[in-house]
């Protein structure tokens, strides 16, 4: 007998890791380290609310049904700031609104997939991507990673076959952190469309890539929209998490396959939401700078406190974004360890078993430190914490 398509996959990795925090108590001078997900906790700043609450109040179609693929105004705005970016010519029939980037992706895996078709995922991957084609009867084609967590384009065009759909890119990346180089992108779009098929490029993090100017130049290709998928969340800019908004720009054509979708899900996209990513567009540009700078302290203050793991062994392996992507010395599995760590170090952060496949022994030697809500001293006090783990270790040359 079939089993359902939820079954087919795992559950949701943050969920279970939050449940391993069940029955442990911490003290007030050692309190839990969550660095478990990628996600701000701090409310969005205070003219941003306000703006939510006076359109809550005084605009009374934001409690209304709205256009299944967002509100114009909103794809006018990400069509223009994204076209003086990237310096391409995007326009608003380019973009659609989703309930989050998650969204975003199963859409766009809706218009290009039927059962029993392949998307390339780069490993370690993004997990919930992969529980999406999971769900859907579409085969996750792992990629390995090579130096610098980096995939390799070569290899990828060997991994293509006549049911591939789509090759899945995310960069500044999760799990990884890295920043996928200009040229690699290009190396990737120029695959995709010499096999005919597409390359999504998850976005999600692009406000807090340490590189200044456009991260790539696809979209200065005038027929961009036969190949790119951009993936985009409004909630990591602007701490608009519950809100739900998510952007994807791909061809008018996918668009309009996409609304199909979209309408049978959530019928539009969340209309407060969209008013605040609106009006955090328009006013918060100053702020947003400063939060991309907080941001690259912490990811400076990871790498000037690497060295003390690095004498115990560890390794990072990837830095960026809001992640630290770290191979631990230790005799056990990534999985274990995180578990262990949860009552004896008091940190709660997520293996790397949960971004690789289960056959891929690279899993056990990572785990990602997410570290969106622990600022430099908290960053040192984790540091503190894991360089006096005195476990035992690995065998000599074990590595991945």
């Amino acid at each position: 007998m079939p089993i359902p398509r939820t079954a087919t996959t795992f559950f949701p990795p943050v969920m279970e890791a939050r449940r391993w925090l069940d029955g442990v108590t911490f003290s007030a001078d050692r309190p839990l380290i969550n660095v478990s997900q990628a996600a701000p906790v701090d409310p969005p700043p205070e003219p941003l609310r306000q703006a939510i609450a006076d359109a809550a109040l005084n605009t009374p179609e934001a409690h209304l049904y709205g256009p299944v693929l967002g509100l114009p105004d909103l794809r006018e705005e990400v069509a223009r700031q994204w076209s003086d970016a990237y310096g391409g010519q995007i326009t608003a029939a380019n973009v659609g609104i989703t309930s989050g980037c998650n969204q975003a992706f199963c859409a766009m895996i809706a218009t290009l997939c039927a059962e029993g078709d392949e998307v390339i995922l780069p490993t370690p991957w993004y997990f919930n991507h992969k529980m999406w084609l999971d769900m859907v009867g579409v085969a996750s084609v792992p990629l390995p990673a090579g130096p610098g967590l980096l995939p390799d384009p070569d290899q990828a065009a060997a991994l293509i076959t006549d049911r591939t759909r789509a090759i899945a890119l995310v960069t500044p990346n999760n799990p990884g952190g890295v920043e996928y180089p200009a040229d690699l992108v290009r190396a990737f779009f120029d695959l995709a469309r010499a096999r005919g098929i597409a390359l999504i490029v998850d976005e999600t993090y692009r406000d807090f890539d340490a590189r200044t100017g456009a991260p790539h130049d696809l979209f200065t290709d005038p027929d961009w929209h036969d190949t790119l998928i951009q993936l985009y969340s409004f909630s990591k800019a602007f701490r608009l998490t519950g809100h739900r908004v998510g952007a994807m720009v791909a061809a008018p054509e996918r668009l309009a396959q996409a609304e199909k979708f979209l309408d049978t899900v959530t019928i539009c996209p969340n209309q407060l939401g969209q008013i605040a990513a609106l009006w955090g567009m328009r006013n918060l540009a100053q702020w947003l700078a400063g939060e991309r700078a907080e941001i690259l302290d912490r990811r400076a203050a990871i790498e000037d406190n690497m060295p003390r793991l690095a004498a115990k062994g560890w390794a990072l392996k990837g830095c960026g974004a809001y992640f630290a992507y770290m191979q631990h010395p230790f005799a056990i599995s990534s999985d274990e360890l995180a578990r262990k760590l949860v009552p004896e170090a008091g940190v709660l952060l997520l293996p790397g078993t949960m971004f690789t496949p289960e056959s891929d022994p690279a899993g056990g030697r990572h785990l990602r430190v997410a570290f969106a809500n622990v600022d430099r001293a908290g960053i040192g006090q984790l540091f503190d914490r894991l360089s006096v783990l005195d476990w035992p270790l690995a065998p000599a040359g074990t590595s991945a």
